[in-house]
């Protein structure tokens, strides 16, 4: 039997933020995922015609 483990489109960004973060600073997980959640609310008060 297999298990279907939901993630949100959020948390999939969430995780992509965090990755780059990951990967291009000295950063711990807590830091870089407290980060990619300032990221990404900073990106989503951006209106989509600017974007």
């Amino acid at each position: 039997m297999t298990t279907t483990i939901y993630t949100s489109a959020y948390e999939r960004r969430l995780k992509m933020v965090q990755d780059v973060l990951t990967g291009n600073t000295a950063l711990d997980d807590k830091a870089t995922r407290d980060l990619a959640v300032q990221v990404l609310r900073a990106l989503d008060h951006i209106p989509e015609r600017v974007r």
